[in-house]
């Protein structure tokens, strides 16, 4: 059963220092996320979504307002809240296998054996369907490929939420889709917390269980949030023809761009 408050943003803000003085990037964020639940934030560029993601990691720092995980205030980075950015941040000279295992060792040190920590690696490439291509390095591999890499990276240090800043985002329409459809497979199987950025109308309604829809900046805001009520398994091709589906893409192009004028570029 799902716990509503997992995870708490409680009020969230934060400016930054500009020549001109503090800009102020978000204010009064609130969002309550439960365990298990998959959710998207979605708007215009520039309407805070990494922000809101990196204070959850614990890369940035609120100036008002705080993370609650599990009862613990989030105030630094730690495993876990894995993040799977859109570079997929490979270390080039490192094998696939290696990339994943620099992951494990920093986690699990002490706590698993040696023989354990390969097993819990070719498990998390299996998740994947990356064993195939374990010993080759990121240059010998497609763009596809080391994304989902970087995805068991981030799920091998067992976290209780995973964080995708638009892990999809540089890869084309056919090798997106495929990603999609793995995802929805591993966050059936697993269970985590999902929060994942996305500019993809489509693809916030095709996997996620909320999607929150960001007010334009400065000072950008949760402006509203819809609940997908979608059956899952998901299948594309069943939802290409479901009023449902096309009811909540058209609440969120509407929010995008009626409520939410898009900026001048």
């Amino acid at each position: 059963m799902r716990t509503a408050n997992h995870l708490e943003l409680s009020n969230v803000g934060i400016s930054f220092p500009t020549d001109k003085g503090l800009y102020c990037a978000l204010q009064g964020v609130n969002l309550k996320i439960a365990k298990g639940e998959f959710v998207s934030l979605i708007g215009h560029s520039g309407c805070g979504k990494s922000t809101v993601l990196n204070i959850v990691a614990g890369l940035y720092q609120a100036s008002t307002g705080g993370v609650i995980l599990d009862g613990r205030e989030v105030n630094e980075p730690g495993p876990e809240r894995a993040v799977v950015f859109q570079n997929h941040s490979l270390l080039p000279w490192l094998s696939c296998y290696e990339n994943v295992e620099l992951a494990v060792r920093q986690v699990f040190k002490g706590s698993k054996s040696r023989r354990e920590m390969r097993e819990w690696i070719e498990h998390n490439l299996s998740l994947v369907q990356m064993m195939h291509a374990k010993d080759k390095r990121p240059s010998e591999i497609s763009g596809g490929m080391k994304q989902r890499i970087g995805i068991a990276r981030a799920l091998a240090m067992q976290p209780k939420v995973l964080l995708m800043d638009e892990p999809f985002g540089a890869l084309d329409a056919l090798t997106r889709a495929h990603l999609q459809d793995s995802l929805m497979e591993i966050h059936a199987d697993l269970g985590n917390t999902v929060i994942m950025i996305t500019h993809d109308v489509d693809e916030a309604v095709m996997l996620s269980d909320r999607i929150v829809m960001m007010s334009n900046g400065p000072a950008a805001t949760v402006g509203d949030i819809l609940q997908v009520d979608l059956p899952r398994p998901r299948n594309r091709m069943e939802l290409a023809h479901d009023p449902r589906y096309h009811q909540y893409r058209a609440a969120v192009l509407e929010f995008l761009y009626q409520r939410q004028h898009r900026p001048a570029a």
